[in-house]
């Protein structure tokens, strides 16, 4: 992709949805940082459906540790590696309590310090929590960025540099949304949707599937 169909790819993306936002549910930060912790080869869905359960009860660190290992496992065993998953929130919490006040770092350093927190993790809290132009990339973005040309990569973080150098900083704050909601709905992975695409004709993915005219 050339910079300006870079340019031109953002700019529908933006024109079809300027205000993107996670698909998780959250109403604090700390909920947030819970809800992609959680998230980790799970679905938003899946996330959502537990987090339901969860976040009425225990929706806080000290209400998570009040809570205990049992009592969080029931609320989240709907969720792929929630024993897992479970020790991690919980070992997390007692570091927010201990290290941080009970509140969420604004640090890179710090996010990726605490129990079951990556680096596509704390990409997402930056970004969402504080509004940092971060790129979390997960597997829609991965396969997103490397079937179109926008910034192929063999490895996330090889992709994640890409993203950052070539999309232009006006996007980059809103550009992980786009490109997981494009890779979740539109360029999915068993066959991209090419026909129903609004940003095919600057993408290099060939061959492109019944296209409209």
């Amino acid at each position: 992709m050339t910079p300006h169909d870079i340019e031109q790819f953002f700019a529908t993306l933006h024109a079809a949805n300027p205000t993107p936002v996670t698909e998780l549910e959250y109403t604090s930060v700390f909920e947030l940082l819970a809800a992609v912790l959680l998230s980790a080869q799970a679905t938003d869905v899946g996330v959502n459906k537990a987090t339901r359960r969860l976040y009425p009860v225990a929706n806080t660190p000290q209400k998570i540790l009040a809570l205990g290992l049992e009592g969080l496992e029931s609320h989240i065993r709907t969720i792929g590696l929630y024993r897992t998953k479970a020790k991690n929130l919980l070992a997390t919490c007692q570091i927010l309590v201990e290290q941080h006040g009970g509140e969420v770092p604004r640090t890179r350093e710090a996010l990726q310090a605490l129990p079951g927190v990556g680096r596509k993790t704390a990409n997402v809290v930056l970004n969402v929590a504080f509004g940092e132009p971060t790129m979390a990339v997960d597997t829609h973005i991965f396969r997103v960025a490397n079937r179109t040309g926008l910034a192929p990569g063999k490895t996330p973080d090889k992709v994640e540099q890409g993203l950052l150098a070539r999309v232009p900083p006006r996007y980059l704050v809103d550009a992980h949304h786009w490109l997981i909601l494009h890779g979740r709905y539109v360029c999915q992975a068993r066959k991209p949707q090419c026909w129903r695409c609004g940003v095919a004709r600057w993408c290099d993915y060939q061959p492109k599937s019944a296209l409209p005219v």
